[in-house]
Parts: C-alpha cells; sequence; structure tokens
C-alpha cells in the first residue's frame, strides 16, 4: 500500500456527537482526546512521517465562552497526550492573541523532541490562514519565499487531508500546504472514531492517481 508522507486530521463532529448523544455541546471536545492518540499510534504503525492535527481557528472563538474554553483546555489535553509517545511537536498559531493556551508556548518556536522523534506532529492551536499567510503581497512571490514567509513554514506539503463529520471543506487548514492534498471525508463524527475508518482513508488514497499537476 502506498501511505501518504503527511496527513491532516480535521476532527469535526465533537458538539453534533455531544448533542445527539444527552450530552452538553462542549462535553464532545473531551471524548475527542483518545481518538487523536489512537490516530497518533496507527500512523506511526504505517509509516507515516508527519501528522497535522486541526486543534480550533481563530474563528472557532466566537462560539460561545464555555465552548472556547472546553476546546481550548482540549487542545492543552491533547498535546500532552501526544507527548507520551516519540515525536517531535510543533505547535502552530496565533501566539499574540488572548485565545492561545499559554501552556503551549513552550511548543510553538522550534520543534520539541521527545524520545527519538522520529514523527513530526504539528497541531494548529487558534490558527487562521490569514494570519499563517500573514504578507499581503505573497502572490507575487517566488515559491521558496512564500514558504519562508508562512508562519507554517515548518509543515510539509499534506499528501492526505482526512475529515470526520461529513463537512465538506478545508476550514481554512494551511491552505499552501493543502494545495495538492486529497480530501477522504468521514460521515462519522471525530468521538466515533475506529481504526478501520483510518484504515479506509489509506486505502483510498492507494487508489488515487497522485501527480501533483504532472
Amino acid at each position: 500500500m502506498r501511505i501518504p508522507k503527511h496527513i491532516a486530521i480535521i476532527p469535526d463532529g465533537n458538539r453534533r456527537w455531544a448533542n445527539q448523544n444527552g450530552f452538553e455541546k462542549q462535553t464532545g471536545y473531551h471524548y475527542g482526546l483518545n481518538p487523536g492518540l489512537e490516530v497518533l499510534k496507527l500512523a506511526k504503525d504505517y509509516g507515516v512521517e508527519e501528522l497535522t492535527y486541526y486543534g480550533f481557528t481563530t474563528d472557532n472563538c466566537k462560539r460561545p465562552s464555555i465552548q472556547v474554553k472546553a476546546f481550548r483546555q482540549a487542545c492543552v489535553d491533547a498535546v500532552k497526550l501526544v507527548m507520551t509517545e516519540d515525536v517531535s511537536l510543533l505547535v502552530v498559531g496565533n501566539t499574540e492573541s488572548d485565545m492561545f493556551p499559554d501552556e503551549l508556548l513552550p511548543y510553538t518556536r522550534t520543534r520539541y523532541t521527545i524520545g527519538s522523534g522520529k514523527t513530526k506532529v504539528n497541531f494548529l492551536v487558534n490558527y487562521g490562514w490569514e494570519w499563517d499567510l500573514g504578507d499581503p503581497n505573497l502572490v507575487r512571490k517566488s515559491r521558496a519565499s512564500i514558504c519562508d514567509s508562512l508562519q507554517s513554514n515548518d509543515v510539509s506539503r499534506i499528501d492526505l487531508v482526512i475529515r470526520w463529520g461529513g463537512r465538506r471543506r478545508l476550514s481554512g487548514l494551511l491552505p499552501i500546504q493543502s494545495v495538492y492534498a486529497d480530501f477522504f471525508v468521514l460521515d462519522e463524527y471525530w468521538p466515533e472514531f475506529t481504526k478501520e475508518q483510518f484504515v479506509s482513508a489509506l486505502s483510498w488514497y492507494d487508489k488515487q492517481d497522485v501527480t501533483l499537476g504532472g
């Protein structure tokens, strides 16, 4: 099986899952923690070199304060879980905003290596695509200059995006890195994650004609 080098995860559907199961919406984020760790373990088992999690966006912060508090804490807890594995961790997001969790600041400037650090893990926290691109004249630059200008310049090109929750949109995910990514959507909500879902995404990717425009 041809395995993507870099997979991005959009863990959507936490609030809808909570609502369907009789919980308050903000509770859903807690139930999305273990799936995140399971994805990482599977990615390592299959030889995925880099994994990106879409934590929360600057636009998500417009939600009710109780939900904002819950997903901010969930991101902190998720990073702690990731750090129980051998990874090279980088947290990417607008650290100048009050919405960015202080606990994650040590992991934002350079990669933080745990153990062998063989698998790269990126966590997008308080991320916004406009913040990432920064320079309004970016499109006029060379490819090398564009990469240097990105806030996320240490994140490589994405091969496969997997989104849970049935929505068919990128929601601003790393617009430069995802330019040639294949996009696999699961109707199940993120807290309903199973190994079979991840494997089905890999099997689907294996059948795609990846030409990168060539």
